[in-house]
């Protein structure tokens, strides 16, 4: 192995980007620390019943969300799994993809627009249950916009670890004439069984760190979560000390559960690259054909419903005159900037910190992991402990003091989406760049290219089409954020999601669907576009 130079620039970066990491997370614990010792008394007695309950409720809800999500979604993929080839069957699966880039905010009017109080669904409802449907706000309506994001995540997780059962061990259960039940518990359900506790544990924490969600859908603080409660304190009550201690809290229960997934190898950013449909030697009876049949056909009406909903009632909207308003337009024009700035400094850290990490394992041979590798190994992940809002609340608290914190909106929400997306950056770069430097490290070290010129000579061409992967999901997931602009926001900035919100909070409903659906069309033809650029890096 041909070892990096004792001073690489690529170490630098990387090191700068930690630093940059370091200033954000630490910015915002400094903040809380700060806070909190200036009201010691104050941040003490938000310990009470009401913060309790909403711990409680935080919890709940993230658990029946988990097993409304991981439990139908074992059945969809193994009938998925045991019909590997049908007309519609890739169809359905890029339809349960879809959910993975549908911005939070978009998916609640969309449920909302099929299940609530004047959803389209209001009056068969009505007549069943013999009174008039109250709606899904509350604990319902959350439940039911989790399962929509996370049981085609579920189902895809599971289905990747379906196709690993080597196609021997189905040629011998079809010699030995194995029937379904047997094939399952022998074959499919040890690795269900030994994927189970990551799927779950992944959709656990998505849940309990759901901030838009259960602020579109709550409906009161019935329905309140701890980084809802969080937004509540600052933005409403301002009641810096309670946020401190909700905060805290909110932190501690992420922390655990991020240690849970770390030592259960869950899958961090959500994304599940199908196989290729193995052959299969079993064949399904006419009954297990029909149940698998109408497993998939449900699940697959359950997720497209709300897409459906979204889209005919953005349709019915006035989108003509939404395009004329200078509001509409502003929060366009500020969302594209915002997103196009956020995902550029994404895939720029996250391309220094791959760089550090390949230079610094050529720097130490066979030697022991200096902290430094480690940390550049691991530094995009740190974000998954502190949740965006965290993020926001603390850098709120300790700038109010100092300048006007809407002032400085555009900077905070590019600087946390930017790096809330490296995780998936990092995914996209990594194995890249990691190939890139094992086919030219030892040529770059012996011509003594190195710096911008070999970026840009030599890592450059096998890098481009990841990185544009990167940027192109960093910036949709920009594009569709609302924790930290729900609490930096202002009349003078607003995004597309910001607004939207506001114009449901002011029950312009229809101008909300126009709103949504273009939003939604955004963030899904950047996320389509970079499922393409990925695919065909990997082609």
């Amino acid at each position: 192995m041909q070892r990096a130079p004792s001073s690489d620039s690529r170490i630098t970066a990387g090191t700068l980007a930690l630093a940059a990491i370091a200033l954000l997370i630490g910015g915002a614990f400094a903040g809380l620390i700060l806070e909190g010792a200036s009201d010691l008394s104050g941040a003490a007695s938000a310990f009470d019943p009401y913060l309790l309950r909403v711990a409680r409720f935080t919890l709940w809800q993230a658990v029946l969300s988990t097993l409304l999500s991981v439990v139908p979604a074992l059945f969809v993929a193994r009938a998925l799994s045991r019909h590997p080839r049908f007309f519609g069957r890739d169809f359905i699966l890029q339809l349960f993809a879809v959910p993975l880039a549908l911005p939070a905010i978009v998916a609640a009017l969309g449920i909302l627009a099929l299940y609530g109080r004047a959803g389209y669904f209001s009056g068969p409802f009505s007549q069943i249950g013999g009174q008039s449907w109250p709606g899904i706000y509350g604990l319902s309506g959350i439940l039911i916009a989790h399962v929509f994001f996370n049981l085609p995540l579920s189902v895809r997780l599971f289905l990747e670890a379906l196709g690993t059962v080597p196609a021997d061990q189905w040629r011998l259960a079809s010699q030995l004439g194995m029937g379904a039940v047997p094939a399952f518990r022998l074959i499919e359900w040890p690795v269900l069984r030994a994927a189970l506790p990551g799927v779950a544990g992944l959709v656990f924490m998505l849940c309990i760190t759901s901030f838009t969600i259960v602020l579109t859908l709550g409906g009161g603080p019935a329905a309140t979560t701890l980084e809802v409660a969080i937004y509540q304190a600052l933005r409403f009550d301002f009641d810096p000390a309670r946020a401190v201690t909700l905060t805290l809290l909110q932190i501690a229960l992420t922390f655990v559960v991020v240690l849970v997934l770390m030592r259960l190898g869950a899958n961090t950013v959500g994304d599940a690259n199908l196989p290729v449909a193995s052959r299969r030697y079993l064949s399904a009876s006419m009954a297990e054909t029909v149940v698998n049949a109408t497993l998939i056909v449900l699940a697959s009406l359950f997720v497209a419903g709300p897409m459906a909903a979204t889209l005919v009632a953005g349709l019915g909207a006035d989108l003509g005159r939404l395009a004329g308003e200078s509001a509409v337009r502003q929060a366009t024009l500020t969302s594209a900037v915002l997103a196009l700035l956020s995902a550029l400094l994404s895939v720029a850290l996250s391309l220094s910190l791959i760089m550090a990490r390949r230079a610094l394992a050529l720097k130490r041979g066979i030697g022991t992991r200096t902290l430094l590798e480690h940390a550049t190994d691991t530094g995009a992940g740190f974000v998954l402990v502190v949740p965006p809002i965290v993020i926001g609340a603390g850098w709120f608290l300790l700038l109010r003091t100092v300048s006007d914190v809407f002032a400085i909106a555009s900077v905070m929400v590019v600087a946390v989406n930017a790096v809330m997306a490296m995780p998936f950056a990092v995914r996209a770069v990594r194995p890249a760049y990691d190939a890139a430097s094992e086919r030219h490290e030892r040529l770059c070290a012996q011509l003594g290219i190195s710096g911008w010129n070999r970026l840009r000579l030599v890592d450059w061409p096998s890098l481009r089409r990841p990185l544009a992967t990167g940027f192109a999901f960093a910036m949709a997931l920009s594009l569709g954020d609302l924790g930290v602009i729900a609490l930096f926001g202002s009349d003078s900035v607003q995004t597309l999601p910001y607004l939207l919100l506001a114009r449901m909070g002011s029950y312009r409903t229809a101008d909300a669907a126009g709103l949504a659906l273009l939003l939604g069309l955004v963030c899904l033809a950047l996320v389509f576009a970079a499922d393409w650029l990925g695919r065909g890096e990997r082609t």
